[in-house]
């Protein structure tokens, strides 16, 4: 039985299909009544699914092709970004983001609105600047940042085709620091702009009563009591009392940026490695304080049935579907136990407490309150998708009317 990540969903295709060339994946296609695409599995829910076929991109042929003069890589969807991150640097450019573990393919982290951490950086999805994809009928279609259906077609929870490679933007390679600072109150909240615009990339990592604040800078902290922290005395991992064997490496040391910007090292599985449950919320930055304070005032319902949280703010795009379309955002997660009978009523009092805040899940992870899609989404899977060959139960939800 085949099943995602977590194991909390198994898949209900009834084939699997692993095509080894474009040819075959077009003709599988055109010649099939339902298909999704499969991307590494991440997904905490059942956007994926399908009563149909599934098509997993995990044997077709591997596409890195670096433009130095235009500053853009093409790369395969089935591509992860441990893979790509180092070939990039050796060729002296950067991705401005990436996903924090290494099995992540990029295209289902863009399909899916993933992001990192930075409030100057976008969404990973921001980052694409073209993609080809195969449609109903088996052709293919190449949209471009500029045309008019691109914005609708990045973020698109495979509704619209098999994507099959995508063009990424790049920035020179750069140095990062990584810090972990411990003891953020609850009254530092008052500095949550200042604390979280204080590097390339910030974390607070929290059970909603201990905080700790990963930082990544491009040069020295020098402040012994940043905001009334104390700086950790050895590496540390996102769960308290785990070891930090699977993490980067910390204590300020410098290091080139995909060593540095995803929490865990490519060659380890994270300690958790899929015994847990995921969800995520986005809210406007500007309602980011008022909604965590509330969500400190429930911190005794959520802990029993939480690992951790962690809370990143994330810069505007302008993606139809993307949690962050037209506002700067601070992302809220949960990393739950694996017990789905007792996390589904802390999940829906967290939606609760934060249906005051203007809220928007993450596509990937568990949420029970959908947002509205727009009729201009809606108006291009008509278009590209007529019969509904790539709809299943999850994007049903979302495009009723």
């Amino acid at each position: 039985m085949l099943t995602n990540w977590a194991g909390n969903t198994a898949f209900r295709a009834r084939d699997v299909h692993h095509p080894t060339s474009l040819d075959e994946l077009q003709q599988l296609v055109s010649a099939t009544a339902q298909v999704r695409a499969l991307g590494s599995g991440h997904s905490f829910n059942d956007v994926a699914d399908t009563t149909g076929d599934l098509v997993v991109l995990d044997r077709m042929p591997d596409t890195v092709e670096i433009d130095s003069a235009a500053a853009k890589v093409r790369v395969g969807a089935r591509m992860t970004y441990a893979r790509l991150a180092p070939l990039l640097h050796e060729a002296g450019f950067a991705l401005a983001n990436m996903a924090s573990l290494p099995h992540i393919s990029v295209g289902g982290s863009v399909a899916t609105g993933t992001h990192g951490s930075g409030d100057a950086v976008q969404s990973l999805a921001a980052a694409v600047s073209g993609l080809d994809l195969v449609t109903a009928d088996g052709s293919m279609l190449s949209l471009s940042r500029g045309d008019a259906d691109f914005p609708g077609a990045v973020v698109a929870l495979g509704a619209l085709g098999v994507v099959t490679t995508l063009t990424l933007d790049l920035v020179p390679a750069f140095e990062l620091r990584q810090y972990v600072r411990e003891g953020l109150t609850v009254g530092a909240l008052a500095d949550f702009d200042t604390i979280m615009s204080s590097g390339y990339s910030v974390s607070l990592f929290t059970d909603w009563r201990d905080t700790r604040v990963w930082l990544k800078r491009t040069d020295e902290l020098t402040t012994p009591d940043w905001y009334g922290t104390r700086p950790a005395d050895g590496p540390r991992h996102p769960l308290p009392n785990m070891s930090a064997e699977s993490c980067t490496v910390q204590l300020g040391i410098p290091g080139p940026w995909h060593e540095r910007l995803p929490h865990f090292r490519p060659d380890f599985q994270p300690s958790s490695a899929g015994n847990e449950l995921q969800s995520e919320f986005l809210v406007p930055r500007e309602h980011a304080v008022k909604a965590l304070r509330e969500l400190y005032t429930i911190g005794d319902r959520i802990r029993p049935v939480l690992h951790i949280s962690e809370v990143r703010s994330v810069a505007s795009d302008d993606l139809w579907l993307s949690p962050f379309h037209g506002r700067d955002s601070v992302g809220i997660h949960f990393t739950w136990v694996k017990d789905p009978a007792a996390v589904l009523p802390v999940l829906e009092l967290v939606e609760e407490t934060l249906a005051p805040f203007e809220p928007r899940p993450h596509w990937g992870k568990l949420f029970t309150r959908w947002p509205s899609c727009p009729d201009r989404f809606r108006s291009l899977v008509r278009t590209l998708d007529p019969e509904g060959k790539f709809a299943n139960d999850f994007t049903g939800i979302l495009l009723r009317e």
